[in-house]
């Protein structure tokens, strides 16, 4: 197994905004969707962890609306991401995400919406 390296973490910090319109942070909540993605939102109350679950976050584009989130890695190195970051949490080392903070930090998930299978003519 590969040391972690958080030099360049999978993030993109709210200081270095996605768009320049003056609105805030960059959201998925005040954003409208397109029919073939779905939205999930993960609320991760103060004092309390989310187990790493590489399939929970695979394919989708993450972004911190509240609060702070500590992600953990598996060699125990941590990195603290906050409102408005950008994350991409697929395939990468964690162990889990912690909330340590005093407020219920609120991650929001956007991917693809599952392929259904179409019957065979």
């Amino acid at each position: 197994m590969r040391p972690v390296r958080w030099n360049n973490p999978p993030l993109r910090s709210a200081y270095r905004p996605l768009m320049e319109d003056g609105a805030g942070p960059f959201s998925f909540l005040r954003s409208r969707l397109r029919p073939e993605l779905t939205r999930r939102v993960v609320a991760l109350p103060p004092g309390t962890a989310l187990d790493y679950d590489e399939a929970e976050w695979r394919d989708a584009i993450v972004v911190v609306e509240q609060g702070q989130v500590e992600l953990e890695a598996v060699g125990g190195t941590r990195q603290v991401v906050g409102c408005g970051d950008v994350l991409w949490l697929a395939a990468l080392p964690l162990r889990a995400l912690h909330n340590r903070g005093a407020v219920t930090a609120m991650l929001v998930a956007v991917s693809r919406q599952p392929q259904t299978a179409t019957p065979d003519e």
